[in-house]
């Protein structure tokens, strides 16, 4: 599954401690010069655990299989809050504490918390703590067998990575859209859609190996991957190479004494990314050498500068952005008719037509991908050297700020007009009421004013990150370099300011 991951077996059965999660991986030895060199090029910037102020007390909270349980711990509440209050609580989806909590204020922090950290979400979520409490049959100690099948994702489905995850997004958004989930609808609605994610992600657990749910099934993991690609924290990186390179045992993917092998199958010698560090510190706690660190990084780096572009990120990008650009389109005045004449064609019951909210999507792709191949026309441009991955890729990793800047900036008028009602909804069941229901933080005029400027922060990103992936390879791959590098930028100006213009006449609609 993991197929540039590290050494061969040991012979020790002991030192795999029998785990059969450990010892069902098999790895390869790397080649010295090149991982040499891809070390050089990747090096993830500051170490946070040799930070000579805080720097004691993150080693320490790190080797404390604890603080990850802990760190899961107050969202696993929350969400069986949830879950209760949406089923037994009061039936005005403002006034009811889990649809409250969960569209007014948690959509958009996690949206936050990519763009700032990356993976942060995943550190503490309750759906995928939940299912590995369960596999590993304990809370926070290291457990030597798991419950469950352990099985390995499918090669044939592995192979595919993040689209997995896209697709499933695509169909849980379709089902929220499609029983006014996120509206909100009925409290209920909240609690069942959230039961679901609980179950699917259990399952996954018991069937599957490690949190495969994670990487691989989990309907926010495309989203978190890219969006989370601008985010400061580069994640768990080797500290010396040589160190890493000379290892024979690699405890961070088989797992030790202290701690499991990682779950999301990221050796930390070869990471180039944020993408598929979880930030769940096993790799931290198995290394013998203490030759792990959390390292931060600039800004948008794991947008500009892996040294290896995965066509999968590069295609969730394409197809979450034409999601969020239907959930655009679709709130203006002229589309009710369109989805209602749809829906009259083919005796859909009613909004979103599925052949428009997958084709709105489809064409948003297409778009994507015959601009990017106006530019390679444009600019006499060849195969990246050093990329097996096509221009496509290269475009659609410049648009990922633009992208993850859409879907916070949807999400603000629930945030800036609702969010007040969250303390209402925690008091309401105690018969208090702090009169604040009505409240609005911002005004609809403002509210798009912010969209807008959101939207403008995204554009100044996306620029930025389409000129240093075009400069780098252009220069390289192009006979037209001045033409192309013209090409590239100004198509990502045009799908940026169709984005952001389209806020205005949306008049902040929820």
């Amino acid at each position: 599954m993991a197929k540039s991951i590290v050494t061969q077996p040991r012979s020790d059965k002991k030192s795999e401690h029998n785990d059969p999660i450990s010892s069902s991986i098999r790895l390869r030895e790397p080649r010295q010069s090149g991982m040499a060199k891809h070390f050089v090029t990747t090096d993830p910037g500051i170490d946070l655990t040799e930070n000579r102020f805080f720097g004691r007390f993150l080693k320490k909270s790190l080797r404390n299989r604890k603080f990850q349980f802990f760190l899961i711990l107050p969202n696993q509440i929350i969400f069986w809050i949830v879950i209760a209050t949406g089923i037994f609580g009061v039936s005005d989806p403002g006034r009811n504490f889990g649809p409250a909590i969960t569209w007014y204020l948690w959509f958009a922090l996690v949206f936050v918390l990519m763009a700032v950290i990356g993976r942060a979400w995943c550190a503490m979520c309750p759906f995928g703590g939940f299912g590995e409490w369960i596999q590993r049959r304990t809370l926070f100690q290291r457990t030597q067998k798991s419950l469950g099948l352990g099985k390995k994702l499918p090669e044939s489905w592995a192979g595919h990575g993040l689209l997995i995850s896209s697709i499933v997004f695509v169909i849980l958004t379709f089902l929220e859209e499609f029983f006014n989930i996120a509206g909100p609808g009925v409290p209920i609605a909240t609690s069942i859609m959230v039961l679901s994610i609980v179950a699917f992600a259990t399952l996954s657990f018991l069937l599957f190996e490690r949190r495969t749910f994670c990487r691989y099934l989990c309907p926010l993991s495309s989203v978190i991957a890219t969006a989370g690609a601008m985010g400061s924290v580069a994640g768990f990186r080797t500290k010396d190479r040589n160190v890493c390179l000379s290892c024979k045992t690699k405890d961070c993917m088989r797992g030790g004494e202290d701690g499991f092998g990682c779950p999301w199958y990221t050796w930390p010698g070869s990471a180039d990314s944020n993408a598929f560090c979880g930030l769940c510190s096993e790799c931290y706690k198995s290394c013998p050498s203490d030759n792990i660190g959390l390292f931060v990084q600039k800004p948008l780096t794991s947008v500009i500068a892996p040294t290896r572009r995965r066509f999968d990120i590069g295609i969730s990008v394409a197809i979450l952005f034409g999601l969020v650009l239907y959930q655009q389109y679709n709130a203006l005045g002229w589309y009710g008719s369109v989805d209602d004449w749809l829906n009259s064609q083919i005796n859909f019951p009613h909004y979103p037509n599925p052949i428009a909210y997958l084709g709105g999507i489809a064409l948003a792709v297409g778009a994507i991908w015959l601009g990017v191949l106006g530019i390679q026309k444009l600019g006499g441009l060849r195969t990246i050297v050093g990329q097996k991955t096509s221009w496509f890729v290269a475009f659609a990793y410049a648009i990922i700020p633009i992208t993850g800047m859409d879907y916070f900036a949807r999400q603000l008028p629930k945030l800036l007009k609702h969010v007040v009602r969250v303390p209402s909804a925690v008091v309401s069941p105690l018969g208090i009421n702090l009169g604040i229901y009505k409240v609005h933080l911002l005004t609809d005029p403002r509210i798009v004013t912010v969209q807008v400027g959101v939207m403008g922060l995204g554009t100044a990103l996306t620029l930025w990150s389409t000129y240093r992936i075009a400069k780098t390879d252009i220069q390289l791959n192009a006979s037209r370099p001045k033409l192309a590098l013209a090409g590239a930028m100004g198509f990502a100006l045009v799908i940026c300011v169709a984005a952001s213009v389209l806020y205005m006449p949306m008049h902040a609609a929820s």
